[in-house]
């Protein structure tokens, strides 16, 4: 959590609320970190960080956006912003189907 509040810090981001919920909460099995957070300016954050060997394609951008979705009904509003922290390989195309879904995907994580 350390490095994610560093991270948003260089990007000029601060929060004042932030809470990691587990995917066994919402009902996954997937390697993911999923984390819930409150911005100083009141925007509500949905933050996913995947750290993983193979790359990160189409299906795995539907099962994001589908995660997100029971996020959302978990804590019981939609939220403003939708990150993907990725460190792995990224597939153009799941790129562009995350930004057509709202998505904001940075690659550029740890």
């Amino acid at each position: 959590m350390k490095d994610l509040t560093k991270y948003f810090t260089n990007k000029n981001v601060l929060f004042k609320d932030i809470k990691e919920v587990t995917p066994k909460e919402l009902g996954s099995r997937k390697k993911i970190g999923i984390y819930s957070a409150t911005s100083v300016d009141k925007n509500y954050y949905a933050i996913f960080i995947v750290d993983a060997k193979s790359r990160f394609l189409r299906k795995n951008a539907e099962d994001l956006i589908e995660l997100g979705g029971k996020l959302a009904d978990f804590e019981g509003h939609n939220f403003k912003k939708k990150e993907l922290l990725i460190s792995s390989p990224l597939c153009s195309k799941a790129k562009t189907f995350l930004k057509e879904n709202g998505w904001s995907v940075r690659v550029d994580f740890m």
